[in-house]
């Protein structure tokens, strides 16, 4: 954090992500607004990636903001290559597997920098039916956007910059987290040629109201 900004980078020093676990190679640098989980060696907790994972490490119960039907923006850039992306979601907080939808806001990755991928995941909420896709549009990922969702009880409807680009007509109905990160890619190293930059994801602004 520094002169109104948050800085969410990936070192090339930094270890894997879920390392032996994860089924290809992952880094990371995120940060999320609340957390919920069981003890160690449980099954509960939030965003799964694969049966069967149990908590390792405890911790603490942390509600920060989780708002529900709400509009939600942030004003973000991102400095990705073909290894790398970019993303700002909202993901059901998972006190009961059910409560698992996802409301992606965008996410970019470097190899298709003009498609922003938004909409709905449904996971494990029976609820919900499954609704993401790409959206082409012709802005430059490295400059400041602003990337907002319209949430209401029976809609969604996502913008760039004010503009709605996208609309669905359902939504999650529980309180939600906020979750932003730059992630990268190891074993697409070969698309990249010489040095690779550090990813980066540089946010000014996150609203919700």
């Amino acid at each position: 954090m520094g002169g109104g900004e948050l800085r969410l980078s990936i070192p090339a020093d930094q270890p894997l992500w879920a390392e032996g676990i994860h089924e290809t190679p992952l880094r990371v640098s995120g940060i999320q607004s609340a957390n919920y989980s069981g003890s160690v060696g449980s099954t509960v907790g939030g965003q799964p990636f694969r049966d069967g994972l149990e908590v390792r490490e405890e911790q603490g119960e942390f509600w920060g903001v989780t708002p529900l039907y709400s509009d939600v923006e942030i004003t973000m850039r991102g400095v990705i290559t073909p290894w790398s992306m970019v993303a700002f979601w909202l993901a059901g907080v998972e006190t009961a597997p059910e409560l698992s939808g996802e409301i992606c806001v965008m996410e970019v990755f470097g190899t298709a920098p003009h498609e922003i991928g938004m909409g709905l995941h449904r996971f494990r909420d029976p609820n919900l039916t499954e609704d993401w896709g790409t959206v082409t549009h012709s802005l430059d990922i490295s400059d400041f956007h602003t990337y907002g969702v319209k949430w209401r009880r029976e809609s969604l409807a996502f913008t760039i910059d004010g503009e709605v680009v996208k609309r669905v007509d359902q939504a999650p109905q529980y309180p939600m987290q906020l979750q932003i990160a730059v992630f990268d890619f190891p074993d697409r190293a070969d698309l990249v040629d010489g040095p690779v930059p550090v990813p980066e994801l540089i946010v000014s602004r996150v609203t919700c109201s």
